[in-house]
């Protein structure tokens, strides 16, 4: 199982425009996606500027075809301008799971 996590931080005032375009993107996976496990999206309980998303895939091509869909491109569209430093990204294997 191959894993990506992102920690992305909005600029002070559009946490919420970030939220509804990671959001977008959860509901096209839902919909559109069957090779991607589990897309998780979470906010910092502290820090509501900060995001955090786990996303579980089959394999690498899933999670290719997920990176560079429409979708993703247009979420990276909406977010660039008010990203606050860079996106954090982790790709994995997935080790264990609780299930």
């Amino acid at each position: 199982m191959r894993t990506i996590t992102a920690i992305i931080r909005a600029k002070t005032g559009y946490e919420e425009t970030l939220k509804q375009a990671l959001l977008e993107v959860a509901e096209n996976v839902r919909k559109n996606e069957p090779e991607t496990i589990d897309f998780y999206i979470s906010q910092d309980v502290t820090d509501s500027r900060m995001f955090t998303t786990y996303e579980r895939f089959v394999d690498q091509t899933a999670m290719d075809n997920h990176n560079n869909s429409d979708t993703v491109a247009r979420f990276f569209g909406i977010a660039q301008p008010i990203l606050d430093g860079e996106v954090t990204l982790v790709t994995s294997d997935e080790v264990s799971a609780k299930t």
